[in-house]
């Protein structure tokens, strides 16, 4: 169980950053992107490299005891600056890429510090798990724990704050994605306030190894959980919103769709189906589809039977707008049957015999009140209103 909390922690977060791969390559100048990229990056290097098998396999190789000690705190200072930079960009602002600039900055005078104490103190005995407490009195190297433990515990709390009181301000996806990632950066508040206190405890003598070699690993953890699902809710979200709501209105054309079927195959107006699409294609495919039968239909459409059947719908519905589209369905249906049997210059058969039944108007209605197909065939109506039968 050594250091499987650290993995599966690093492994979520690079997972994280392989999704939002491809969209960095196709916009690689975005420094949104890139950000985001950098920040996932740091925050799965701060759990691997923290990870005691990763600790001893770097003392090891490099010769140079406690080595992955400075390089730890390193990357958790960096994962700090990006973090900040990343709430600057998330922001906008007239003043951005100078705020983000002196984050990092700051960030780097951190990172020069961490280094520079390291090589001033003195840490002869490995320590893979409780280096902070162990080495929380040696010169230097004191200094330089608490320094890093300052600068993340600056860093999570300028980000719980501000995802927090910015969450207030906006709605939807970007709300639970602020919420997410406030509730992630407090957790990541939690490792650094407990480590600080086994640091303290023991400078007066405590023992407190114990708070800083469980409890903060399990804050880290829960933290890097929900820090990467706060970053990922307001990119991930949107798209999820555009699938769900393309299924459902894939679903609801499905009547109308149904009653155009014959027209669509016998006159080859229809496309090959697309297959393993993505709901947005499929919904195009069949929006695509509908419009090539309304317009062959053109001609076939009756302008009185829509009069009477917009007329009854009304003292029936009570809407205009569910009147209207069920006055399209009616005039829709009785065209195809027309087509079907005849042509717009033929003997015409009496409008109230083409109209359909109530059972398949209720549905293609439905389609037609909820999409802006109703809206190309009053484009049709106007623009064919000479040539409709009266």
């Amino acid at each position: 169980m050594s250091g499987l909390i650290n993995y599966l922690s690093c492994g979520l977060l690079w997972l994280g950053m392989l999704v939002k791969a491809p969209d960095l390559i196709r916009h690689w100048r975005d420094p949104y992107l890139r950000v985001i990229c950098v920040l996932l990056a740091l925050a799965g290097a701060c759990f691997f490299l923290g990870a005691p098998p990763t600790v001893g396999a770097v003392n090891r190789l490099s010769g140079v005891p406690n080595l992955a000690a400075p390089l730890t705190y390193a990357s958790i200072t960096a994962y700090s600056a990006s973090s900040q930079v990343l709430i600057v960009y998330w922001r906008g602002g007239p003043h951005v890429h100078r705020t983000a600039c002196r984050w990092i900055v700051a960030y780097t005078i951190v990172l020069v510090g961490i280094a520079v104490m390291f090589a001033l103190g003195d840490t002869p005995v490995e320590r893979r798990t409780d280096f902070d407490t162990y080495y929380a009195t040696t010169p230097f190297t004191a200094e330089m724990i608490v320094l890093y433990l300052a600068g993340h515990l600056a860093a999570v709390s300028v980000t719980t704050v501000s995802s927090l009181r910015w969450a207030r301000q906006v709605h939807g996806w970007l709300r639970a994605g602020l919420v997410t990632l406030g509730v992630g950066s407090l957790c990541g508040a939690g490792y650094s306030l407990t480590k600080l206190a086994a640091v303290v405890a023991g400078w007066f003598g405590r023992d407190w190894t114990k708070l800083g070699t469980t409890v903060s690993p399990a804050a880290a953890g829960l933290g890097a959980v929900l820090i990467v699902v706060g970053v990922l809710i307001p990119l991930a979200g949107p798209r999820l919103t555009q699938r769900r709501q393309a299924r459902q209105t894939y679903a609801r054309l499905e009547p109308l769709a149904h009653e155009l079927d014959e027209l669509l195959t016998r006159r080859a107006l229809r496309l090959p189906r697309p297959r393993f699409s993505s709901p947005a294609t499929r919904l195009v495919w069949r929006q695509t589809s509908i419009h090539n039968a309304l317009g062959h239909l053109d001609a076939f459409f009756d302008r009185a039977l829509y009069e009477r059947t917009l007329e009854a719908a009304a003292r029936t519905t009570g809407g205009a707008e569910r009147a209207e589209a069920t006055a399209w369905a009616a005039v829709v249906a009785a065209a195809v049957a027309e087509e079907r049997t005849g042509d717009p210059d033929g003997t015409p058969t009496d409008a109230l015999d083409r109209a359909p039944s109530t059972a398949l108007l209720v549905p293609i209605a439905d389609a037609l009140t909820r999409s802006p197909l109703v809206a190309a065939a009053r484009v049709r109506a106007g623009t064919t209103e000479g040539s409709t039968r009266a």
